[in-house]
């Protein structure tokens, strides 16, 4: 992070690093609930100074505390199909492995605007259909993996490893429309496809010297404990409640992506 632009705000060092375990609070929360809370966390360190492909590398630790911390919680409470997860982790790991190669070198600029477009298309099934996305489906279903499945989780985890921001969302919808879960079932089935790529693509962003370990200590700070407190209220709240604070996330991440929030403040500042 840049000592002048703290200088000029007129905060201590210490001042920041308390700030980034608030924002890892928020981002692990809303990870949790949802998905795309990793863009708090951006925006933040990307207003320090810190270089997008630094910051990629400077999430994961937290990331990977976040999501073990919740799928501890959901296994305990009986809401995680631990062997569906293991399954479907296996072509997600291969996914994120060559995700991560290529985020080491490519900007994700364009990238993220079509993920916004991406995002916002797939709310259309979440209000054409509500009811698949609070009930969920049969346990035959559940079960059921094939060969479509696995590729499309594989490709999850290519952007998983690549980018990040909003693959929470995208495996919601997956889970939900494809697998069959509601939506808590899908909350606590996520965090744990997460968790099982989480150390691999680390690995890579710590070899290739991407990682500012002493910030990420304070973002996994706050990401460990915004992720119990979520998956606390995503157990007691249900799949109703997840799925209207979904559908705000979505559209706060996509306009945030397509830059209609800048443009707004431009118009009316």
């Amino acid at each position: 992070m840049s000592p002048e632009i703290i200088h000029n705000l007129g905060l201590e060092l210490w001042h920041v690093y308390l700030l980034v375990i608030l924002v890892g609070f928020l981002q692990g929360f809303i990870n949790t609930m949802a998905g795309a809370g990793t863009t708090v966390m951006y925006s933040f360190l990307s207003f320090f100074g810190m270089p997008v492909n630094m910051i990629n590398g400077t999430v994961r630790p937290g990331i990977l505390f976040q999501t073990a911390a919740s799928s501890i919680k959901y296994y305990r409470s009986n809401k995680l199909a631990l062997k569906k997860g293991l399954l479907l982790g296996i072509p997600m790991i291969i996914g994120s492995v060559f995700g991560a190669e290529m985020a080491i070198s490519i900007d994700g600029d364009v990238f993220e605007k079509i993920v916004a477009v991406f995002l916002l298309l797939l709310l259309l099934p979440m209000f054409y259909n509500p009811k698949r996305w609070l009930e969920g489906q049969s346990v035959e279903r559940q079960s059921k993996t094939g060969i479509w499945q696995l590729l499309i989780f594989a490709f999850i985890g290519f952007y998983g490893g690549f980018l990040h921001i909003g693959v929470g969302i995208i495996l919601l919808v997956a889970l939900v429309l494809n697998a069959g879960y509601d939506l808590v079932q899908a909350n606590a089935l996520k965090v744990f496809l997460v968790l099982m790529y989480a150390p691999i693509v680390l690995i890579i962003f710590l070899i290739n010297g991407q990682v500012d370990l002493f910030v990420a200590l304070f973002v996994t700070i706050g990401n460990i404990i915004g992720g119990i407190v979520g998956a606390n209220v995503v157990i007691k709240k249900g799949s109703n409640f997840v799925r209207i604070f979904l559908v705000v996330i979505v559209f706060v991440f996509s306009f945030h992506l397509l830059g209609i929030w800048k443009w707004a403040y431009q118009l009316f500042a």
